[in-house]
C-alpha cells in the first residue's frame, strides 16, 4: 500500500472517531468535547491504524517480495 493510501485512511479514520466521540460525548454530558481531548482520542486511534496498514501489503508487493528471497 503507498503511503499517500495509509496517510489518507489514517486522516479519515482519525476525523470520524474524532466525530463519533463528538457526539457521544455531546449526548452523555450534554456540552461539547475540549479540543485536546478529541485531539488526543483522534491521535491514539492513528497510531494503531497506521501501524495495522503498513503490515498490509498488496498482492504485487508480496510478489516481489517472494521473487527477491
Amino acid at each position: 500500500m503507498a503511503f499517500w493510501q495509509r496517510l489518507l485512511i489514517t486522516v479519515l479514520i482519525m476525523l470520524v472517531t474524532s466525530f463519533l466521540m463528538s457526539a457521544v460525548w455531546r449526548s452523555v454530558f450534554n456540552m461539547v468535547i475540549p479540543s485536546y481531548i478529541a485531539g488526543i482520542i483522534g491521535g491514539l486511534t492513528a497510531l494503531p491504524v497506521w501501524e495495522l496498514l503498513k503490515r498490509i501489503k498488496s498482492k504485487k508487493e508480496k510478489k516481489s517480495h517472494a521473487k527477491n528471497r
